[in-house]
């Protein structure tokens, strides 16, 4: 464990329960039925030991496969006369320990005492997942979640207080709560994400999943979010999990103990993680290209992540935006900071900022940019405090330009739909006065004209209010708390009401909503903001496999936060074309550019 609380028990007036097994101690629910009891003369074989304590298998077994038949002794100085293979008996009191309210609850057997030595030398075997217990379930976490761990309100029922009946072949959370304390085997494991900055890392073994991508990620999709991964923590013997490891390597196999740490349901392992097959990290680059006119029009959309003047990583963004995204005719960004980067001065300009982007393209490609983005208000989109993120366009004036020459709004200008339809400013801002966009970006949305075409089309530039305040697949909270979710339905509203009064105007319009919405689109505030603008998910209209649609790695999953919405004149259109480049979800840490894959279109926007 990376952090530990020593706790103190007085057993002295308590009741004793004598001679119980581990598995009666665990129960067949979270919460033991021993809970807060002191126990005697409990028998198990030490498994493994860590610096807090060992963890012990019962040598008297049941056959009711969620009881767990292991058990962490918490103790500094228990395992220091203690050897793995030795069988003991011990007292002390039934404890359940969280770091965290949002965590789940691990039972422990607290204040041990009475600690003999029964046997030496006996042999020690890892269970096998997979062989030597069930699969893991591959879709449903909890039965506390009503079918759908995004169904909202997050956080209706806790673990801890419905303490519900384990089902370990139906729901991924009961599986590694039925395995607590054991000492378990992952056969090969493919790595699904990059480490944290504790090193941890999530894997998944040679059992059955879902949403296999063809790097090896799993991807979420609706109403399964891949409870059969598992994350690897610190391991026991003091060495330290690599920090290159990359979506998609192979590793040894792994051998350790089942806990909850920090969150999550974890495997300590015995020593560090290996990789014995390393995976590719370069993504292929973009295959669209741009007829330079409205028939094939190049549409990118990508996170830059804080991108300053001075940004260490603007000059491969560059990099991307040319090699990767093949420099796309038009480029929705996002995360543009002002010009003195997060430095909290009342600067709201970003010129410097996306001169020096533009200016980074053109001398690695020579293709040269214009720009356009509407200045915020200093200090009230939120994000890095001082950077007055925003969204911005980039776009090559010798194939499209902003219709009607381009008459921004200001911060507090409120873009209007005339007949046409045209913009009231172009680009301008979406209702900034709405209390959807409190300490959020508001939408910048533009009219543009591409060369050849008989008439406008229209970009919507977002980026939605992030996930914070959100608790883990794995903690108590069930559903989780899916962070901010009422806000952004608001968002998805506004936003969508905007776009409706476009296609009202003129139900052919091209329009394309792209950029950072933090939310998967099969939740609520996606679905809504569908329903309501009518435009309609590309990753759907061309095709894109489920497995494939990601942008963005979290936890255990490969996901999509980033999307292109599209109206239904160039979703249905034959010629469009969609594809998400994965230079950032592959990559080891170092090699990170944003936290976000960017995407490329090809559209006709012709308009005939």
């Amino acid at each position: 464990m990376k952090s530990t609380t020593t706790l103190c028990w007085a057993t002295a007036g308590l009741p004793l329960t004598a001679a119980v097994t581990i598995a009666e101690i665990n129960g067949n629910k979270y919460i033991s039925p021993l809970s807060g009891q002191a126990v005697t003369g409990v028998t198990g074989l030490v498994t493994a030991k860590g610096p807090s304590g060992v963890w012990i298998r019962s040598t008297t077994p049941d056959d009711d496969p969620a009881t767990s038949e292991a058990l962490y002794v918490f103790s500094t100085t228990v395992g220091a006369n203690l050897t793995v293979g030795d069988i003991i008996s011990v007292d002390g009191k039934v404890t359940e320990y969280r770091a965290n309210a949002a965590y789940q609850y691990l039972t422990e057997l607290g204040s041990p005492r009475n600690v003999k030595v029964l046997s030496k030398g006996n042999p020690v075997a890892a269970l096998v997942i997979g062989k030597d217990t069930t699969p893991p379930p591959t879709v449903q976490y909890s039965s506390l979640d009503g079918g759908d761990v995004y169904a909202t309100p997050g956080g209706a029922a806790n673990t801890s207080s419905e303490n519900p009946v384990l089902k370990p072949t139906q729901y991924g959370l009961d599986f590694w709560e039925s395995l607590s304390g054991e000492l378990v085997t992952v056969r090969k494991p493919t790595v699904i994400g990059r480490p944290n900055n504790y090193r941890d890392t999530w894997v998944v073994g040679d059992w059955a999943v879902t949403g296999r991508s063809a790097h090896g990620s799993l991807t979420m999709s609706d109403k399964d979010s891949n409870p059969e991964a598992i994350i690897i923590g610190s391991p026991l013997d003091g060495t330290k999990n690599p920090t290159t490891s990359r979506l998609g390597d192979i590793a040894e196999d792994i051998t350790g103990v089942v806990t909850h740490t920090f969150g999550y349901y974890t495997i300590l392992p015995l020593t560090a993680l290996k990789t014995s097959v390393a995976a590719t990290a370069a993504a292929p680059p973009s295959t669209l290209r741009s007829t330079t006119d409205c028939r094939g029009l190049t549409v990118g959309d990508y996170n830059v992540e804080n991108l300053a003047p001075t940004s260490a990583h603007l000059p491969k963004v560059a990099a991307h935006i040319v090699s990767t995204l093949k420099t796309p005719d038009l480029l929705l960004v996002q995360e543009i900071q002002d010009d003195s980067g997060p430095t909290d001065n009342g600067v709201v300009t970003a010129n410097a900022t996306l001169t020096a982007l533009a200016s980074a393209i053109r001398a690695l490609s020579n293709v040269t940019y214009a720009f356009a983005s509407v200045d915020p208000v200093s200090d009230q989109d939120g994000g890095q405090p001082g950077g007055n993120i925003r969204q911005a366009y980039l776009y090559r004036a010798e194939v499209l330009q902003l219709d009607g020459g381009g008459v921004p709004g200001g911060a507090g200008d409120a873009v209007q739909v005339l007949p046409g339809p045209q913009l009231s400013f172009n680009p301008g801002r979406i209702e900034p006065a709405s209390e959807a966009w409190e300490a959020s970006r508001k939408p910048v949305v533009a009219a543009w004209r591409a060369r050849g075409a008989q008439r406008p089309f229209f970009t919507v530039n977002v980026h939605w209010s992030s996930k914070g305040g959100g608790t883990t697949l794995h903690g108590d909270a069930r559903p989780p708390v899916n962070g901010a979710v009422g806000k952004r339905v608001q968002q998805a509203e506004v936003t969508g009401a905007f776009i409706a009064q476009i296609l009202k105007e003129d139900p052919a319009a091209a329009v394309i909503a792209a950029g950072d919405f933090n939310e998967f689109a099969f939740v609520g505030p996606m679905k809504r903001f569908s329903d309501i603008s009518g435009l309609v998910d590309l990753d759907e209209a061309a095709g894109i496999p489920v497995p494939e649609r990601y942008t963005y790695t979290y936890d255990m999953n490969t996901q999509a936060l980033d999307h292109m919405y599209v109206s239904p004149s160039i979703a249905n259109s034959k010629t469009t074309k969609y594809q998400h480049l994965h230079v950032n979800s592959w990559a080891s840490n170092a090699d990170v550019v944003s936290d976000h894959d960017p995407s490329v279109a090809l559209f006709n926007v012709c308009g005939c």
